[in-house]
């Protein structure tokens, strides 16, 4: 048995696109270091930045079926995130259904599966991460879920919260949260923006974040090479 859900709450797409200013990193330290997708979701592509809204879909290992059900409920500012049962890395998403979500207003997808044309995916522009590549194909024979919430590497998504991706990864960001980390996220990226300009400065991060105090009250001991070794120069 399985479920459909329609119209699930979604992020406002006003506090989505001002997210996607800033990086999973920095969104993710804006969190307290929470929402993180583990290091095995990677980008098909380079040098793209994505944020949407989450449709959920819960599928069966080798089976596609759930994800043409969620075509139709996904809409503008979406992202589709796909996972299974259990573990699988058959191709389960490829060209045809980026095409199909590309209509829609969809503007990537994130699969705890594999993935294929990933070519054909870069030509057209439509963003992705999975955690495999693979031209195994799927069947279409065993219900699911959609707009549910699911769970990637330990880390729960619901239908509406918030996906922001990019180079580094994948974080997920809790619809009610939205608006707050946004505004974290850009306090964040002030405070780097000083701390760039300072060590370009020439200012040492030990100086800067008061780190010698911190090595001090460690017991980490500064020694010349002469009296680490005993040897005399």
């Amino acid at each position: 048995m399985g479920v459909i859900v329609t119209d699930p709450p979604k992020a406002d797409l006003k506090d989505v696109d001002a997210l996607a200013q800033y990086g999973v990193a920095t969104v993710s330290e804006a969190m307290g270091r929470t929402g993180l997708l583990g290091p095995g979701i990677r980008p098909v592509q380079q040098g793209v930045r994505v944020a949407g809204t989450a449709v959920t879909v819960l599928s069966w290992p080798g089976d596609n079926l759930m994800i043409h059900a969620a075509v139709e409920q996904c809409g503008e500012g979406d992202i589709l995130v796909v996972t299974t049962t259990s573990p699988c890395t058959d191709g389960l998403f490829g060209e045809l259904f980026a095409t199909a979500l590309k209509q829609r207003g969809v503007r990537g997808v994130v699969t705890g599966t594999g993935i294929r044309d990933t070519q054909e995916l870069r030509d057209m522009g439509f963003a992705a991460w999975s955690r495999a590549v693979s031209s195994q194909g799927t069947v279409k024979a065993t219900g699911g879920s959609v707009n549910v919430p699911i769970a990637i590497d330990g880390q729960v998504i619901r239908p509406g919260d918030v996906i922001l991706a990019d180079d580094d990864g994948v974080v997920v960001v809790p619809r009610e949260r939205a608006a707050e980390t946004a505004v974290k996220s850009e306090a964040r990226e002030a405070k780097e923006a000083a701390t760039r300009a300072a060590f370009i400065e020439g200012q040492l991060g030990l100086d800067r974040y008061g780190l010698r105090d911190t090595l001090k009250r460690l017991g980490v001991e500064y020694r010349s090479y002469d009296e680490y070794t005993g040897e005399s120069s």
